[in-house]
């Protein structure tokens, strides 16, 4: 069995089921649209965002008798450096917080990743907190090229949330979409 009751083997068993009820599954959210906004702000059009990631550290535990394998306990859940990368642009608002960091003037901030749909209205988001800049990556020039320049800022956070409200929404959303 795995954690959701269907037995192993069985992972078709939700498209077999929607194909006998006519019921089509929800096509996944494209991830070319999002928005980021940090303490109240929507910070710039980013390309890309990445380290949306969390990890359970485990440890392990060896029970007298037992040698045929080693308990895997769990331990604390590590979130990854959160990267927001985006066309340069004169609006300087993260090269502000990671000079500022930088010269010993720190402010960590909360903030919000939105998943957008093709209309542009978020159907999913993730909180992040507490969040402290620790590396700025400026553009690479090349006088032979016609590149937008880019600018990359890292940031270290004290954990994601996913909340309630936005997984119901992205439901509904997803079941609107599916009933078209």
């Amino acid at each position: 069995m795995t954690s959701t009751g269907i037995p192993l083997g069985l992972s078709w068993a939700p498209a077999a089921v929607g194909n006998w009820t006519g019921l089509r599954l929800p096509d996944p959210f494209p991830a070319f649209n999002f928005a980021v906004e940090i303490e109240g702000l929507l910070v710039g059009g980013f390309t890309e965002v990445s380290g949306l990631e969390s990890r359970i550290e485990t440890e392990p535990y060896r029970e007298g008798g037992v040698n045929d394998f080693v308990h895997q306990l769990p331990g604390v859940a590590s979130p990854s450096h959160l990267v927001l990368r985006h066309g340069l642009s004169a609006i300087s608002e993260l090269w502000n917080w990671y000079d500022n960091t930088a010269r010993g003037v720190v402010r960590r901030k909360n903030g919000t990743i939105a998943l957008l749909d093709r209309r542009r209205i978020p159907v999913m988001w993730w909180n992040f907190r507490n969040a402290l800049p620790v590396a700025w990556t400026g553009p690479t020039f090349h006088a032979g090229s016609d590149e937008v320049g880019f600018e990359a800022l890292e940031l270290v956070h004290e954990g994601l949330t996913k909340p309630l409200l936005g997984q119901a929404l992205a439901l509904g959303q997803g079941i609107a979409e599916t009933a078209r």
